[in-house]
């Protein structure tokens, strides 16, 4: 029975290992921070105040995770 031993060596290149891992958890988190904060302050408003803006309460997720994808965009 043959047996493959392969190690891996993550010194020196930047695209493997846990930096990129960290980057898309800590922008996944800071997506999340503003779509929740969007969905708390647009909760809060009354039907007249989001018919004022144009939104109706069902389009606050759809408007909220907008906020968030251009928010982390940048």
């Amino acid at each position: 029975m043959a047996v493959a031993n392969t190690q891996t060596e993550f010194k020196g290149n930047p695209d493997i290992g846990f930096a990129p891992l960290y980057e898309t958890v800590k922008i996944r988190f800071r997506r999340y921070r503003v779509y929740r904060q969007t969905v708390n302050e647009l909760s809060a408003l009354s039907n007249r105040e989001l018919a004022d803006l144009g939104l109706n309460r069902s389009m606050i997720r759809r408007v909220a995770m907008q906020a968030a994808e251009e928010n982390t965009a940048r």
